[in-house]
């Protein structure tokens, strides 16, 4: 009795299926379906920007770092640590008491040497010194001559001035502290402009060229995006990551950006003014083709298309549809081709 009620039960389902299936793609019957309601816009004539994307740093436009040359102990500092100094402004000065002796002994003995030259060289002329006596009297005047320019260099040398425009860093010594050479005492950087150093995949080297445009977003700052442009591209690509280095300047007037901070770009390679867009939602698969429905004379229209770059949401369609025609976004999954559809009024966005 049981299995008699399931077949009955199976069958009238079927029946039913068959039933719906036919009135649903009735061509010309009476008995066609109502529009089925559905999301729908008209395709887009947009801009669109082709990247590529990559990751770098932002790097000072130039770095130094302030250490002595010579040996001495720090008597004055004169920099602000984190306060911006100008080309040729002093920053330390070391005690050149030492120096300053040094250069005197060098000009008492030039003094000495040199009238001991001339002394030679008369007596040389009146045939009663020897030329040996006069090659060595040149030879001492022209040594205390070198001891003298390396003494005047070595004082100048307590004095260190900056070497371009920048905001110097923390300082790493104190005043009286004796300080060996290449001892840092400041870090020295200049961030306006900056550069920003970045690598991308060698299959793009045909792409890319110097004078391009970068767009930057910064972690730091998530809210804000920058704009920098190419200025050189290193010609040795990077054998074993397979990349290519490429370096870009950021103008920086508010100061609020930092060398070493972390960047996400897109180096901008191509820009189309007349794409058609459309959104991402109304692309479909069947097998490996790609298909829009298009809304024709009120039903809709099963359309292969073929699909170029994607922006924000959007996807260019290359091929298949023209401007101004009508595809549907959401309710593919309720319709099939030639279905009669009713497009449902789509609502203002909010101001």
């Amino acid at each position: 009795m049981l299995k008699t009620k399931n077949k009955l039960f199976l069958l009238a389902l079927s029946q039913l299926l068959l039933t719906h299936q036919g009135i649903a793609q009735a061509p010309n019957g009476a008995q066609e379906r109502p529009p089925m309601p559905v999301e729908a816009v008209q395709v887009e004539v947009g801009q669109i920007v082709l990247s590529i994307p990559a990751v770098g740093s932002l790097k000072s436009a130039e770095s130094v770092t302030i250490s002595p040359e010579i040996p001495g102990r720090l008597s004055a500092v004169i920099g602000k640590e984190g306060q911006a100094v100008q080309a040729g402004e002093v920053i330390i000065t070391l005690d050149a008491s030492i120096y300053q002796a040094e250069l005197a002994q060098a000009e008492a003995s030039i003094a000495l040497s040199k009238a001991n030259y001339q002394r030679a060289v008369e007596l040389f002329e009146k045939r009663v010194g020897t030329q040996q006596a006069r090659d060595e009297a040149e030879a001492r005047f022209r040594a205390d001559e070198a001891a003298l320019a390396l003494a005047k260099a070595r004082l100048t040398k307590t004095t260190i001035n900056a070497p371009f425009n920048g905001i110097l860093g923390l300082r790493r010594a104190s005043i009286g502290q004796y300080l060996s050479p290449g001892e840092i005492v400041f870090n020295l950087e200049s961030i306006n402009p900056l550069k920003v150093d970045f690598r991308i995949p060698e299959i793009y080297l045909s792409k890319i060229r110097v004078g391009q445009q970068i767009i930057i977003k910064i972690d730091a700052l998530p809210t804000k995006e920058y704009s920098g442009t190419v200025y050189a591209i290193d010609p040795l690509i990077d054998q074993n990551g397979r990349s290519i280095l490429i370096r870009a300047t950021l103008a920086n007037d508010s100061g609020e950006l930092r060398p070493g901070l972390f960047a996400r770009i897109n180096l901008v390679y191509e820009t189309r003014a007349e794409a058609l867009l459309i959104p991402e939602q109304s692309v479909f698969f069947m097998g490996q083709q790609k298909f829009v429905y298009r809304i024709v004379d009120g039903k809709a229209s099963l359309t292969a298309v073929k699909t170029g770059e994607r922006s924000t949401g959007k996807i260019e369609i290359v091929e298949g549809l023209s401007s101004g025609d009508i595809v549907i976004t959401a309710g593919m999954m309720k319709i099939f081709d030639h279905a009669p559809v009713a497009p449902l009024p789509q609502n203002p966005r909010p101001q």
